[in-house]
């Protein structure tokens, strides 16, 4: 059952975290480019990751897809075609057309083809050490994890600064736990609550 005080708690907890991630992005201009040391080498063998086009201050992927781009991945980068359904992924390389989707976001054009993720890259305002995620407010994320695991198993990787961590995020039954958050001070696999 979701409790009242966990969505209220989520309002608040997003509009606080808005302006530590502009003061962390203020702080470390260079932690987009950062996090890719801090990535283990056995998760370089996905072969299509999923990015996304960063809005305000969220960390640019970019190094980070490029990095799985010289281990042989394909790229795909997201485009809401409803405001809300899953997102879907076509396929992404640098200079590619982009066109701003159904919720303005710049996305590849229908040309460029779908592509099914195996690795999602997911932006994000909030994470714990269980996985936990707060995004934007949107549920995009969410419901696009939840119908990606129900075709085949992904791997959702948050990008964030060291910062954004927090003990423990209020959870509601639709949330999608990411399996492992990188930032610019390092990787952290989802700790499994027992």
């Amino acid at each position: 059952m979701v409790h009242a005080s966990d969505a209220s708690a989520k309002i608040i907890l997003r509009l606080e975290m808005r302006g530590l991630r502009r003061r962390l992005c203020a702080e470390a201009p260079d932690a987009a480019s950062r996090v890719v040391a801090h990535l283990p080498a056995g998760r370089l063998g996905a072969a299509v990751v999923a990015g996304y086009q960063p809005t305000g201050t969220e960390m640019d992927p970019w190094p980070l897809m490029q990095a799985f781009a010289r281990a042989g991945a394909r790229l795909a980068l997201p485009v809401a075609v409803t405001l809300d359904g899953p997102l879907i992924f076509r396929a992404y390389a640098d200079g590619d057309p982009l066109k701003p989707d159904i919720a303005g976001v710049a996305a590849p054009i229908a040309a460029a083809g779908p592509l099914q993720p195996d690795l999602v890259i997911t932006p994000l305002l909030a994470f714990d050490h269980l996985g936990g995620r707060v995004g934007q407010g949107g549920g995009h994320y969410d419901r696009t994890l939840a119908a990606l695991r129900k075709r085949a198993p992904i791997f959702a990787l948050g990008l964030a600064y060291a910062g954004q961590q927090i003990a423990h995020l209020p959870a509601e039954p639709h949330d999608q736990p990411l399996d492992a958050i990188l930032t610019e001070k390092g990787y952290i696999e989802a700790a499994k609550d027992l």
